[in-house]
């Protein structure tokens, strides 16, 4: 009887690694720009975060009847805000505006991972770090309230 031995030939083996190779070569590209829309998605997550601290903020302003500055939340968190009939209750553009509505522990930095600019109060800017470019950021206008969101996958 003859004892025929089993497994795989090297052939096999060869084809075998040569189609994982092929594969990967097209797979790899699907995955390379994960950091980037991961970044996107952050950046939308501040903005997210920033709507909704100034829309408590404002909110508790209207429901308190206040005319003055600051608000004080309900942990006793002092918000300096613009009054008047237009903006009123809408966070300053400055930390102890937004910073304090963001309730952070570092109001210099808020928001962890990211670079805050309160140089121009009508446009402070959350930049992720890296990259911290102006195609990667939210801003808030401490003027206003309103958030805009500059974030694409080639920018961040």
């Amino acid at each position: 009887m003859k004892h025929r031995q089993t497994g795989f030939t090297l052939i096999e083996l060869v084809v075998v690694i040569i189609i994982l190779g092929v594969l990967a070569a097209f797979a790899l590209p699907r995955f390379i720009n994960l950091g980037s829309q991961a970044r996107v998605a952050s950046v939308n997550g501040v903005a997210g975060g920033l709507r909704a601290a100034v829309a408590i903020v404002q909110s508790q302003y209207i429901a308190l009847g206040q005319t003055t500055s600051p608000v004080t939340m309900l942990d006793g968190t002092l918000v300096t805000v613009n009054t008047g009939a237009t903006n009123g209750g809408v966070p300053t553009g400055a930390a102890a505006g937004i910073g304090n509505a963001l309730q952070a522990a570092n109001n210099a930095q808020p928001v962890d991972g990211y670079t805050t600019n309160y140089a121009v109060p009508a446009a402070v800017t959350f930049r992720p770090t890296p990259p911290n470019v102006a195609t990667c950021q939210a801003a808030y206008n401490g003027t206003t309230g309103v958030v805009t969101v500059t974030a694409t996958v080639a920018g961040c």
